[in-house]
C-alpha cells in the first residue's frame, strides 16, 4: 500500500479533484480488475479507450482515478488526477508503486527485429551458470531466479513489468534481461524503468501493420536508446545498416559489435554444423550448439553484454560452449531414416531468410530442404508475398499453409502469399490449408538425408482461429509424423 501524493512523484499534473493523501491498494488499468481502494488509471488504447470504464471502476471501488479527460459526473470522496498522456503516467506510477525496482538491479534490455529471445534468454542462462540469481521478461517465459511464469506479451504491461522486478528484487536477483519490444516502445510500458544497458540486434520488415511505415518502426526502436542514461551502455550491431542510427542520439557509452566490420567485439566463423558452430573470438575458438550466422551475432551481442556488465572474460567463454538453444529457434529431430525436421519462429522476411541460408550453407546438394512456412492473419499484410518468394526461392520445395490465422481468412493469407512467387518457382510450390495436414505432407515428401524446415511459430504450442486458442505444436506434430512413418 503506498499513498497516492507518493506514486504521482515525477509525473506532469495538469489538474486535481480530491485528496491525494490517500492509500492505493493496488494500480489497475483494466476496469473489471478493480477492487475497493484501487487506482484506476484510464488509458487510451489501440482497441478501447479506458475513460469509457471510469463510472463502472467507481462503482467497483476505486478511490482514485488517473484519466486524459476528467468526466463532467465525479463520485464524492474519489481523486480524480488529469494527465496528458496515461500510458506515460501508468508505467511512472507503477514504477513508484512497487518502491522502482529496476533501479535495483542491473536491467538490460535488448531490441531489434530478430534475435531478442535468443539473447535475452542465452544471457540469462550465461549468467545463472556463472553463479548470479538472474531474471529475464521474454515471449517464452518470465522468470524469477529459477521460478517460472508464462508470458502473455514481448514486452509485458508496466504494472506487470515492475511487478516481477519487484520480485526479482525481493528474491536477491542481481540481473535481469528484457525483451524491449517497438509495441511495448510506443505504447510506453518502458517509461521510468532504470536500464544498465541496451542491445540493438538488427532492424528488417515487421510490425507495419501497428507502425505503418519502417522510418515509423525504426524511429520507435531508436527511441529506446535514446533514453539511456549516461550511467547505462548501448551496444549495437554495427554491420546491420541501422546500427549506426540506433547510437546517433545516445547519452549511453557506445559499444558496438560485428562480424564484418572494425567493432569493439568481433568474431570469425570458423565451421558450420548442424550440431553447431565453431567461432574464432579474440584468438580463441570456442564451439557453441548455437547454430549460423545469425546465431554468431546473438553470441557477439552476449559476450559484449557480459564483458560490459563485468563477468570474467575466459569464464564467460567457458560457459558459452555450455549454452542450449532457446525453445522454437532451429529447434531440430533427427527421424530413424536420417531426415532433420528444424522448427524455427521465423516469421519475419529477414528472419525466414536468416534460417534457410543457414541451412543452405551446412547442407551438400545431395540433400532436399522442404520449408512449411505460413503468415499470421491481422498483422502486417506486406510481407506475406516476401515470405513466399524467400521459401520458394531458397528450397527446393515449399508448402504454404496455416499459421495463425486469427480473424483472417486463411485463403486469403495463403492467396496473398502465393503472389510473391516468381513464375520460375511456381512449380516448387504447394499450398495446404490445414497446418497439420501440410506438416504430414512435407514428411512424406522427404527422404533420408533430406531438411525440413517448420517456420512461422516456433515455440508457441497453440493456433489461434477466429479468437480461439486450439492445441498445436510444430515440434510435437512432425516428431509424431516420423514415428508413424517408421512403422
Amino acid at each position: 500500500m503506498k499513498q497516492l501524493k507518493d506514486i504521482l512523484y515525477k509525473v506532469p499534473v495538469d489538474a486535481v479533484y480530491g485528496d491525494t493523501a490517500i492509500p492505493v491498494f493496488q494500480v489497475v488499468f483494466d476496469s473489471r480488475k478493480v477492487k475497493k481502494g484501487d487506482l484506476f488509471v484510464a488509458q487510451k488504447g489501440v482497441t478501447v479507450d479506458g475513460h469509457l470504464y471510469i463510472e463502472r471502476a467507481v462503482e467497483l471501488g476505486a478511490a482514485s482515478v488517473i484519466c486524459e479527460s476528467i468526466p463532467e459526473k465525479r463520485k464524492e470522496g474519489v481523486t480524480y488526477v488529469q494527465v496528458e498522456d496515461s500510458n506515460t503516467t501508468l508505467a511512472i506510477v507503477a514504477s513508484n508503486f512497487y518502491d522502482n525496482p529496476s533501479s535495483k538491479l542491473s536491467l538490460v534490455g535488448v531490441t531489434g527485429t530478430n534475435g531478442k529471445t535468443t539473447i535475452a534468454s542465452l544471457l540469462y542462462q550465461l549468467f545463472q551458470k556463472a553463479g548470479y540469481k538472474t531474471g529475464l521478461l521474454s515471449t517464452v517465459k518470465i522468470v524469477v531466479d529459477r521460478k517460472e511464469y508464462p508470458a502473455t506479451h514481448t514486452t509485458p504491461d508496466s504494472v506487470s513489468i515492475n511487478h516481477y522486478l519487484n520480485e526479482m528484487v525481493e528474491a536477491g536477483v542481481d540481473y535481469c534481461f528484457m525483451e524491449v519490444s517497438s509495441h511495448g516502445i510506443h505504447q510506453k510500458r518502458t517509461e521510468g524503468l532504470d536500464f544498465s544497458g541496451g542491445i540493438f540486434t538488427n532492424l528488417s520488415h515487421d510490425h507495419l501493420d501497428y507502425h505503418k511505415t519502417f522510418a515509423e518502426y525504426r524511429d520507435v526502436k531508436k527511441s529506446f536508446f535514446d533514453s539511456l542514461s549516461k550511467k547505462a551502455f548501448m551496444l549495437s550491431n554495427i554491420d546491420d545498416k541501422n546500427g549506426s542510427i540506433m547510437m546517433q542520439n545516445t547519452k549511453a557509452k557506445k559499444r558496438t559489435y560485428a562480424l564484418k566490420t572494425l567493432a569493439d567485439y568481433k568474431a570469425k566463423i570458423i565451421e558450420k554444423r548442424f550440431s553447431g558452430t565453431l567461432l574464432s573470438i579474440d584468438g580463441i575458438e570456442v564451439w557453441t550448439k548455437l547454430i549460423g550466422t545469425f546465431n554468431a551475432y546473438n553470441l557477439l551481442a552476449i559476450i559484449g553484454t557480459a564483458n560490459e556488465l563485468g563477468l570474467d572474460k575466459f569464464e564467460m567463454l567457458t560457459i558459452l560452449s555450455e549454452l542450449e538453444s532457446v525453445s522454437g529457434r532451429f529447434q531440430y529431430v533427427v527421424s530413424e531414416n536420417g531426415v532433420t525436421a528444424i522448427v524455427d519462429y521465423a516469421h519475419t522476411p529477414d528472419a525466414l531468410k536468416n534460417v534457410l541460408e543457414t541451412i543452405n550453407d551446412i547442407r551438400t546438394d545431395n540433400e532436399k530442404l522442404i520449408t512449411v512456412v505460413g503468415c499470421g492473419g491481422d498483422r502486417d499484410k506486406t510481407k506475406r508475398p516476401k515470405m513466399a518468394h524467400i521459401a520458394s526461392q531458397l528450397s527446393n520445395q515449399a508448402i504454404f499453409t496455416s499459421d495463425n490465422p486469427r480473424t483472417e481468412d486463411p485463403e486469403i493469407i495463403l492467396n496473398e502469399m502465393e503472389a510473391g512467387v516468381s513464375p520460375e518457382n511456381y512449380k516448387k510450390t504447394l499450398t495446404i490449408l490445414d497446418r497439420r495436414q501440410a506438416i504430414k505432407t512435407a514428411c512424406k515428401f522427404s527422404e533420408r538425408g533430406d531438411i525440413l524446415l517448420i517456420a512461422g511459430k516456433g515455440h508457441e504450442t497453440y493456433q489461434e482461429i477466429n479468437g480461439e486458442r486450439f492445441h498445436f505444436d510444430d515440434l510435437e506434430e512432425v516428431t509424431q509424423c516420423f514415428n508413424l512413418l517408421k512403422k
